[in-house]
């Protein structure tokens, strides 16, 4: 296939288009794969290998007959799929301003890692709340919520601070927590 690829190209360097054409046929799928997969988009593919023969034919010259044909077509096709990728690439930058407002910039586009200031209020409501629901429990079990969650203390911790022993705070605790959960069902 080499042989006949080179004595091709030597017919091309004499004058003759139509060897050209020979070419062309036997390489063309496999440039259009090779753009295809660079590009991802079969119209841009088929553009650049158009552009990548008529390249190569008028670099014709230019091509070392002593190297691999294939290489060569292949690597124009390749560094245009390359300049194609380069010229989509977007021209934006973050502290570019916005058109059409004043000052503001893509930066402000970002998600914030805070929260929004209703989603806030809201975060501030539920825990008023919970702390009014909390306050209306028996003081035992009170206490207990309060340092477990509020605080939150081991349970080692708890029980010196209360002076009771770790089983009672348990038991405290998952009162204490199971009447929190009958006073909140209704939120």
């Amino acid at each position: 296939m080499d042989e006949f690829v080179k004595s091709r190209i030597k017919q091309v360097r004499k004058g003759d288009q139509n060897a050209f054409g020979e070419i062309v046929e036997l390489y063309k799928d496999k440039v259009f794969q090779l753009c295809f997969r660079m590009l991802g988009n079969s119209h841009e593919a088929e553009d650049i290998s158009q552009e990548a023969f008529i390249r190569a034919y008028i670099n014709i010259e230019r091509y070392n007959i002593d190297r691999k044909f294939s290489t060569w077509l292949y690597r124009i096709a390749t560094n245009l799929c390359i300049d194609r990728i380069r010229k989509k690439k977007p021209d934006y930058y973050l502290d570019a301003e916005v058109a059409g407002t004043e000052g503001l910039t893509l930066y402000s586009q970002i998600p914030a890692s805070q929260l929004a200031p209703d989603e806030e209020v809201s975060k501030i409501e539920l825990q008023e709340i919970i702390q009014n629901e909390i306050l209306k429990l028996l003081e035992k079990y009170r206490a207990v919520i309060v340092l477990k969650y509020i605080e939150e203390l081991p349970l080692l911790e708890i029980s010196k601070i209360l002076d009771l022993p770790i089983g009672t705070v348990k038991t405290r605790i998952h009162r204490g927590r199971e009447a929190l959960r009958k006073q909140l069902r209704h939120i």
